[in-house]
C-alpha cells in the first residue's frame, strides 16, 4: 500500500489528517519544519524535515521519499498574511507568503509526481481556501486571497498539463486552528473527516476542481 504524505503536518488540520489517516490504517508520512517539536505527529506517522518554501528542503525530502508509492499527496502546509490592507502589503510579506502558499506546493508536487503516479489513488490535494474565490472576494486580506487564488490556478494547470493525476483544490472550512482562532464555526475533526468523505468520492473527472470540504463546488 502506497503512503498518504502531508505536508505542514505537526499541528491543525495537517495533524489531524495524519491522525484520521493512520486510524484507517494508511502508512503516514508527515512533513514538518522542525520534526524535533512535531512529537504528536510523530506517534502517527513517519516524520520528514520540510520547508516548502525552500527548494533544496524539497528536494532532500524527495529524496527520503525514494521511490515509494504516495496514494494521495495533501499540500497542507500554509501561513496567514500580515497584509489585511493594501497599505500594509510590502514586496517581503507578500513574497513571502505566495512562497509557502502557492509556489510551495507547486515544488513539492513537482518534487513526487512520479511517487503519486506509483499509487493507486493518483490523488493530489492542495488545501486551499475559499477566501482565493475571486467570485466570493470581499476584500482585504491581500496576501492570503491573492495565494490561495494562486494555488487554485496552479492546480486547474496542474490537472489540465497531467491527465494520469487527479488534482483537487479544496477549502477545509473555517476550522478551529492556530490560523483559523477559536470563534471558528467547526472543530478540525469534524472539517478533515468530512474532507475525507467528500475525497472518497472524487475520481479522474474531478480533476481541477475548487471543492468545499463538503464536496460542493466553490465559485473561481
Amino acid at each position: 500500500m502506497g503512503v498518504v504524505l502531508i505536508t505542514g503536518a505537526n499541528r491543525g488540520i495537517g495533524l489531524e489528517l495524519a491522525r484520521q489517516m493512520a486510524a484507517r490504517g494508511r502508512k503516514v508520512i508527515g512533513t514538518a519544519r522542525r520534526p524535533e517539536d512535531a512529537a504528536e505527529l510523530q506517534k502517527v506517522a513517519k516524520v520528514i524535515a520540510l520547508d516548502v518554501a525552500d527548494e533544496a528542503s524539497v528536494e532532500a525530502m524527495a529524496k527520503e521519499v525514494g521511490d515509494e508509492a504516495v496514494d494521495v499527496l495533501f499540500n497542507n502546509a500554509g501561513v496567514s498574511s500580515k497584509s489585511p490592507k493594501l497599505e500594509a502589503c510590502t514586496k517581503e510579506e507578500l513574497a513571502r507568503v505566495f512562497a509557502i502558499n502557492s509556489i510551495g506546493p507547486v515544488l513539492v508536487t513537482k518534487a513526487l509526481l512520479g511517487n503519486v503516479r506509483k499509487g493507486e489513488r493518483k490523488l493530489v490535494v492542495n488545501i486551499t481556501s475559499q477566501l482565493g474565490s475571486i467570485a466570493r472576494n470581499e476584500g482585504g486580506s491581500y496576501g492570503y486571497r491573492a495565494s490561495k487564488a494562486a494555488l487554485n490556478m496552479f492546480t486547474s494547470c496542474m490537472a489540465k498539463e497531467h491527465k494520469d493525476v487527479t488534482f483537487i483544490a479544496m477549502h477545509p472550512g473555517w476550522v478551529q486552528t492556530d490560523m483559523g482562532g477559536q470563534n471558528a464555526p467547526l472543530k478540525v475533526e469534524e472539517s478533515v473527516s468530512s474532507m475525507l468523505l467528500a475525497l472518497e468520492r472524487v475520481g479522474a473527472a474531478d480533476s481541477g476542481r475548487f471543492l468545499n470540504f463538503d464536496g460542493t463546488t466553490i465559485p473561481w
